[in-house]
């Protein structure tokens, strides 16, 4: 088993006591509850007329269900449904000391945007949601796991879960990205290089040049996917670009008192003679933009590469999820995703809903338009990230390109709210997941890619290289050169 790698200093530090069905009992630093899997986990505590444990450690707020239009957010919500869950929220929040970042604190948003932009989310915590891509928060450097309801419930009435220690495999991400490329198409590419099952077993140190290149917004998007990799969770070593991010946070104290958490940061970061249980090397250097053309994030080419052919899979259940795709998407084998038409635009989410995922859509936007019959929405990850949208005049690059500017929440990701494809719609989409269903229409087809993909689709009206918008690339290609390879 590793020794001495974050993972295992964490791990230590909240490990509380040793279960009798071998499992171990963890504390957890960082709670986080929203609407959707929180209200059963309440009432079980209600029923047994227990206290939170530690209501200070536990933060809310509405995202999963949340409106997305700014005149549809006026209560009571016009879906029942999503209505009664927001009012169970705000009921156990407000019953139990519980901080609770709804419509009206200017802080709602996506669970895992909303911690890291108020340094609630720091170096050396385990951090815990009832979501699965609780994974972002291991960017600081922290332990972050989804969990169930009833994980849920146990982290209320005793601040612990019980859980089992996994194996560490640790990525080092070689080389230097180019233009037009980014974080997004790192995290695409190391799961086509594993697979969506590699990292079962595993949570995933992710370290190497292209990492420590990367801002903290950029690692965020990396750690958020570990899920889609079939890790537990994934995380980076906390350096200065980590503290520098950190400082000023509402949530992070000042002067000495930041100085003696960062010395406990320092602390727990992997030794350099650390062990893991297994290295994996990914180059990302002259890669290029990623999409997917099937069903899962692991059904995923570079845009230089045609989609691939079933033949090519040795295992047969892979054989057969490719012919499923390439059936759903209307795909033939060795076609160029390049010119695949799109109907819908979709940016945001908790992997690209942040600032500087739309200062880069912008970069394509400005001065161009949406193509004609594409519907396009730019949802913030936060009411924060819109806010300095806004004040830096992004939101009128969106709007004037022809793009819906909308208010903070998951949106189309998941489409719990009225954000949804319809029909057999193609929507290229800066979000983590492209299983059928996953937007709303069991027909409807997703394509992940980097918001600068995105961005170049909804300008296009199809999939393209998003460097064709970028002055200083000589790499851009078209589906005439994907051709030329397949040939």
């Amino acid at each position: 088993m590793s020794q001495n790698t974050l993972y295992d200093k964490v791990w230590e530090k909240h490990k509380v006591a040793e279960l009798p069905n071998g499992q171990d009992q963890l504390f957890i630093g960082l709670h986080l509850v929203h609407e959707v899997t929180s209200p059963q986990a309440f009432a079980m505590i209600e029923e047994r007329d227990m206290e939170i444990a530690y209501p200070e450690r536990t933060f809310a707020t509405t995202d999963h269900i949340a409106p997305t239009e700014a005149d549809k957010r006026e209560r009571p919500l016009t879906d029942q449904q999503s209505e009664e869950m927001l009012s169970a929220l705000e009921r156990n929040t407000a019953e139990n000391g519980i901080t609770f970042f709804g419509f009206e604190s200017g802080k709602q948003g996506i669970t895992h945007v909303v911690a890291p932009e108020l340094g609630l989310s720091q170096p050396g915590m385990t951090v815990a949601c009832g979501d699965s891509h609780t994974a972002t928060h291991g960017a600081f450097g922290s332990i972050g796991v989804g969990v169930g309801t009833s994980q849920i419930r146990d982290i209320l009435a005793t601040g612990c879960i019980a859980a089992d220690k996994q194996k560490v495999r640790r990525i080092e991400v070689e080389g230097s990205l180019g233009e037009g490329v980014s974080a997004k198409d790192i995290i695409l590419k190391i799961i086509q290089d594993l697979g969506v099952d590699g990292g079962v077993g595993h949570v995933y140190e992710y370290g190497g040049p292209a990492i420590r290149e990367l801002d903290m917004e950029g690692r965020l998007a990396v750690c958020n996917m570990s899920i889609e990799g079939g890790a537990r969770a994934g995380y980076i070593n906390p350096d200065e670009t980590t503290y520098d991010y950190l400082r000023g946070r509402e949530y992070v104290p000042e002067g000495e008192a930041f100085e003696e958490l960062k010395s406990y940061w320092e602390s727990v970061r992997s030794d350099e003679d650390a062990e893991y249980d297994d290295v994996v090397t990914v180059n990302v250097a002259d890669i290029d933009p990623l999409v997917t053309w099937g069903i899962n994030p692991g059904q995923v080419v570079e845009v230089s590469q045609p989609v691939p052919a079933p033949e090519d899979f040795e295992a047969r259940s892979d054989r057969e999820a490719a012919e499923q795709a390439l059936e759903h998407m209307d795909l033939e084998a060795g076609q160029s995703m390049l010119g695949y038409d799109v109907d819908v635009a979709f940016l945001g989410t908790c992997t690209n809903g942040r600032v500087t995922d739309f200062r880069r859509a912008t970069e394509v936007l400005e001065g161009r338009q949406v193509a004609d019959g594409v519907r396009a929405l730019a949802v913030p990850g936060s009411e924060t990230v819109r806010q300095r949208c806004e004040e830096e005049g992004l939101d009128e690059v969106f709007i004037d390109a022809g793009f819906q500017w909308r208010r903070a929440g998951c949106s189309m990701c998941l489409a719990m709210n009225e954000d949804s494809l319809e029909g057999d719609e193609v929507c290229a989409s800066s979000s983590n997941r492209n299983f059928i269903g996953r937007q709303g229409s069991k027909d409807g087809r997703t394509v992940l890619m980097s918001p600068a993909m995105v961005a170049a689709a909804a300008v296009e009206g199809e999939v393209t290289d998003c460097r064709r918008f970028f002055e200083d690339s000589a790499h851009s290609l078209t589906a005439d050169d994907v051709s030329e390879v397949a040939d």
